[in-house]
């Protein structure tokens, strides 16, 4: 009756008096996704194929652009001004702002978020990390500088350049670490920042970030660092740390988001410096060379490039954007060069 035409499209006046004389339960944040939709196209309708979608909480690239080009005034502060919140729904609240820096984003994720499925997949890596390093280190009796221990180095876990026969070494050194700062460090970034980003992103997007930059910085060393052992999760933590950094900057609301990014960049910035260190300088005499400290730099730089695509797609189709499939094509190749090298 309203669309006699069948163009799919009608007016938003006529819109909002449907919605009002049927009392449709729709969540005031769809509401004014779709005003802002309809603000954003040139005859200022609301599509039905855009209400399918938000009812259905599906995004698109359409609802970005309308925002971007400033057609819709958002309410400031509307999460944070909300009282009477639980303990969880709080939470919710803080990793919406940690993690997205569009509030409409943010809005979008508080009032769609469901706790199922849970964040399982940063947990279960951080467990198992812990589980392998309480067993080698109750085994070896040796809790710092695990490495120095030749027998710690025979693991079948531990990737090394002349075993790259053994393909699975090339993931599975990140459940090895050299002691016991390695291991918190990177445990403490996997479950402060990568559980955060896996409730937002999802556990398909987190995961392929996080193993993309395990496997590229295995790849990495067997090309640059060709003598030298590797062990850690730092590729993948730091594909998830520069990807974070990169993507929430701007849109940080905490007043002291200078002082929170110099503090990651100096923590992150000695952690490779000691790993430079003991691959260099070792403060103990070994049988061989010390792990390599280039998963570092090869997880930062999958974080920035790759990962820094996946965060700002949130909740739309990779599928659909010609970067993502740029980054995929060049992260390909290099997996295929480095093989092949």
């Amino acid at each position: 009756q309203l669309d006699p035409e069948n163009t799919g499209f009608i007016g938003v006046e006529t819109f909002a008096s449907l919605v009002h004389s049927h009392e449709l339960p729709l969540d005031p944040a769809k509401l004014d996704m779709l005003v802002a939709l309809a603000q954003g196209n040139d005859e200022g309708q609301v599509c039905y194929q855009e209400l399918v979608d938000l009812i259905s909480s599906k995004r698109s690239s359409s609802f970005k652009r309308a925002i971007a080009n400033g057609q819709r005034a958002l309410p400031r502060d509307v999460l944070l001004d909300e009282t009477g919140l639980g303990f969880y729904k709080r939470f919710v609240r803080y990793v919406a702002y940690e993690i997205l820096p569009c509030e409409m984003d943010r809005r979008w994720y508080f009032y769609q978020h469901r706790t199922c499925p849970p964040p399982v997949f940063m947990a279960a890596v951080t467990l198992t990390q812990i589980i392998v390093f309480l067993c080698y280190g109750a085994r070896l009796n040796k809790w710092v500088l695990q490495t120095y221990h030749p027998e710690y180095m025979k693991s079948p876990l531990v990737y090394h350049p002349g075993h790259r026969a053994r393909a699975w070494r090339f993931l599975t050194y990140m459940f090895m670490h050299v002691g016991l700062e390695q291991l918190g460090f990177n445990a403490l970034l996997q479950l402060m920042i990568g559980v955060p980003l896996e409730m937002v992103h999802g556990i398909l997007r987190i995961s392929f970030l996080y193993l993309a930059g395990v496997l590229a910085g295995s790849l990495t060393v067997s090309i640059t660092d060709m003598r030298a052992p590797l062990v850690g999760g730092s590729g993948g933590v730091y594909a998830l740390c520069s990807a974070h950094l990169a993507n929430n900057w701007a849109g940080m609301r905490c007043p002291y988001k200078l002082l929170r990014m110099v503090l990651a960049l100096v923590c992150m910035s000695s952690e490779v410096g000691r790993a430079v260190w003991l691959r260099f300088s070792p403060p103990l005499p070994a049988s061989g060379p010390q792990p390599s400290f280039m998963a570092h730099l090869a997880g930062a730089i999958v974080g920035i490039s790759m990962g820094l695509t996946i965060l700002r797609s949130y909740e739309e189709s990779l599928q659909d954007q010609c970067g993502w499939w740029v980054l995929l094509l060049s992260y390909g190749t290099f997996l295929l060069f480095a093989v092949f090298w």
